[in-house]
């Protein structure tokens, strides 16, 4: 068990209740006492002071629990031996108070029945006839509460700073899956928005160079898109930084829109959205939309699809999307998922929607996601 950190104020407020009482008593001659100067007092008063001073030691350096201990027990019986009023008896209860923290319950509980037992045993010594005095017995009974209402605190405290520290770990752990977390999903941002653009960069700019000789025309509109494709490219990474900002909501179907190409030298691209997307969260559209940029990603960089349609259907309970090309085609069972395709289903999975991709080698391929509208977003 590791240890734990006493309560700071309980033995400092008996150390002074005992000396306040004890030095009393000697002042006001209540007893047979040897006098408030003497030999005796001077221990009591140095046990007391040794006591304060091992505590403040034992808080502030990192000591042997086991030697702080017992020299907390031995001063303990020094300043009870040399207490005239016997007042100083109710120290024994810090005994088992601090061994609480530090070594558990089970070692407390046997210090404490030690604590009675050795009170119960100096009576026997001193006045065997104990148990027939009033005196004797409310002082052991008063003991043995104290011992009770002693350990039954420490472990009050030992329980919140043990509810404690499980919550720093608890909140440690929350925070290194968040950042986690945030970390896959910039991860996938960047692939999906930056990777997209730059792949359409990639072959516009290979059309360009294969037809500057044959076709200039054909490559000054590739390289007229290849500059689009690069102000589009920023506008993205302007809209995730806002997103970061802001956490802005996504526009689904304007941003479909800009994708829409009838012609030029790269595939067409036909883009129809139904439907009304106010409804849906933003997680879902970014999903949605993420979604449709790896289809149409894959189908320019794989597929060599000379046409690709982009469809999304919005209803009151499901949104669909569905990428279609007229590529070459392959064979899902058999395909490597990469990046793109692993945070598109992690994305998708996230707003509980499901991935679909029905492809053939020869017969294009078609993506189809589904997400659906949860009550909260309604």
């Amino acid at each position: 068990m590791s240890a734990y950190v006493p309560v700071p104020w309980v033995s400092p407020l008996l150390y002074g209740a005992v000396f306040v009482g004890g030095i009393y008593y000697l002042a006001a001659d209540l007893g047979a006492g040897p006098g408030l100067l003497s030999w005796r007092t001077a221990g009591f008063v140095a046990g007391l002071a040794a006591l304060c001073a091992l505590d403040l030691v034992g808080r502030r350096r990192n000591l042997p629990q086991v030697p702080l201990l017992l020299a907390r027990c031995g001063l303990t019986g020094a300043v009870v031996a040399a207490d005239a009023s016997e007042l100083a008896q109710v120290l024994f209860v810090l005994l088992p108070f601090t061994a609480y923290f530090a070594f558990g319950r089970t070692t407390a509980l046997v210090l404490g029945a030690l604590c009675l037992a050795g009170l119960l045993t100096g009576f026997l010594l001193t006045a065997p006839a104990w148990y027939r005095d009033m005196e004797y017995v409310s002082d052991l009974l008063m003991v043995a509460v104290g011992l009770v209402l002693a350990i039954s605190m420490a472990a009050v405290a030992v329980g919140e700073q043990r509810a404690r520290r499980e919550l720093q770990e608890y909140a440690a752990r929350v925070a290194e899956l968040s950042a986690a977390t945030e970390r896959n999903r910039l991860a996938r941002d960047i692939h999906d928005s930056l990777g997209h653009h730059l792949t359409a960069i990639s072959v516009q700019l290979e059309i360009a160079s294969e037809f500057r000789a044959l076709d200039p025309d054909a490559a000054g509109r590739a390289m007229a898109e290849a500059r689009q494709s690069v102000k589009l490219a920023l506008g993205d990474v302007r809209q995730s930084v806002r997103a970061l900002r802001d956490d802005a909501r996504p526009s689904l179907s304007a941003t479909l829109a800009g994708w829409a190409r009838e012609g030029g030298a790269g595939p067409r691209v036909s883009v129809e959205v139904t439907g009304e997307e106010d409804g849906y969260g933003t997680a879902a559209l970014t999903a949605l939309y993420r979604a449709a940029q790896e289809g149409l990603t894959n189908a320019l960089r794989h597929a060599r699809a000379s046409r690709v349609s982009v469809a999304v259907r919005l209803t009151e309970d499901t949104a669909r999307l569905a990428v279609t090309d007229d590529g070459c085609g392959f064979t899902p069972d058999r395909a490597t998922a990469g990046f793109g395709l692993t945070g598109m289903r992690e994305r998708v999975h996230l707003v509980a929607g499901s991935v679909d991709i029905d492809s053939k080698p020869g017969e294009g391929t078609r993506l189809t996601v589904v997400v659906p509208r949860r009550e909260g977003e309604r």
